[in-house]
């Protein structure tokens, strides 16, 4: 079942079209980047660092979620096996120890949760190439549920039209949470949500990735938020829990700057769930961590947009 899964993935992938998957899994996540550069990694992680080689073109990342009992292992096989038939070299191949476990995770660029959710001991991450064109496979369980990232490029002459339709129709019953808007990238759906309240239960933490401040401030940009609204539900339904909302930046600027503006961030996010969501102000918390909490490359704009984010936190009483 696995194996044909994967036939049914791959064509799509090499092909540089969209990906077409079964009916045991769900988009979560598709983001398009019309040039940009990524680092596709080569070598486990080596004294805080991951060996990558260079790429450029057009970048598209997608995440789904796959339902079942199947090891990552299981997935990600036959999607290897595929690649090579493709012509695909495999650069790196590696389970989560070998790959250099929580260095390793947090030294490559990963989706931000929970549009891709990484389990830091059980994962497997693959790289391959094909002359100009790179791909990255990245397979872990969390919750229950098995997650999937694939991030391939082509050469920007050749890549496909980021709003070419889907070989094969999907199940997609809902919109995925967005991110803050990036410069040359859409987001294209449909695509089924994670839930904000199972990301928070069995993480404990999650981003609120629909957010958007107004350009240069720290201030949140009006309108309608579907993560404040769930959260100010999930007070309501789970009194035994409070939130502590975490501020993230960048590297540009000192880190005693960046503690402020995020602080603030996360201040005016409480702001906007105590008042327009209803949300008891008195289980609300804030803080500001800076740039100390990356999760992703601040080497590259793409990952220092992942990194400017507001994280909700569960505590309890």
């Amino acid at each position: 079942m696995i194996a044909a899964a994967a036939a049914a993935l791959l064509p799509g992938l090499l092909g540089a079209a969209e990906l077409s998957l079964p009916d045991s899994a769900a988009r979560v996540s598709k983001r398009v980047t019309a040039l940009g550069v990524y680092q596709l990694p080569i070598g486990s992680e080596d004294a805080d660092k991951v060996p990558s080689e260079r790429f450029e073109g057009q970048i598209t990342r997608r995440t789904w979620r796959v339902e079942g009992r199947d090891t990552v292992l299981q997935i990600l096989a036959p999607l290897r096996d595929q690649l090579k038939q493709q012509g695909y070299e495999v650069r790196l191949d590696c389970a989560a120890r070998d790959c250099g476990g929580f260095g390793f995770r947090f030294g490559i660029e990963v989706v931000p949760a929970p549009d891709m959710m990484v389990d830091v001991s059980r994962y497997h991450f693959l790289s391959a190439a094909r002359g100009a064109e790179a791909v990255s496979v990245l397979v872990s369980r969390a919750g229950g549920a098995a997650f999937v990232q694939v991030i391939n490029v082509h050469p920007a002459a050749t890549a496909p039209s980021a709003g070419k339709p889907a070989g094969q129709a999907q199940k997609d019953p809902g919109q995925a949470q967005t991110g803050q808007a990036q410069t040359g990238q859409a987001q294209t759906g449909p695509v089924r949500p994670v839930e904000l309240a199972k990301v928070l239960q069995v993480r404990g933490h999650a981003v609120l990735t629909d957010l958007v401040f107004e350009s240069g401030s720290t201030r949140l940009r009006d309108g309608q938020y579907d993560s404040l609204k769930e959260l100010a539900v999930f007070l309501t339904d789970h009194p035994q829990y409070r939130l502590l909302l975490v501020g993230h930046t960048d590297t540009v600027g000192s880190q005693a700057q960046n503690v402020g503006i995020s602080k603030r961030r996360a201040q005016s996010v409480k702001d906007r769930l105590t008042k327009a969501y209803e949300a008891d102000t008195a289980r609300i918390d804030v803080a500001g961590a800076g740039f100390l909490a990356p999760i992703a490359s601040n080497l590259i704009p793409e990952g220092r947009e992942a990194n400017r984010r507001v994280e909700a936190v569960l505590l309890t009483d």
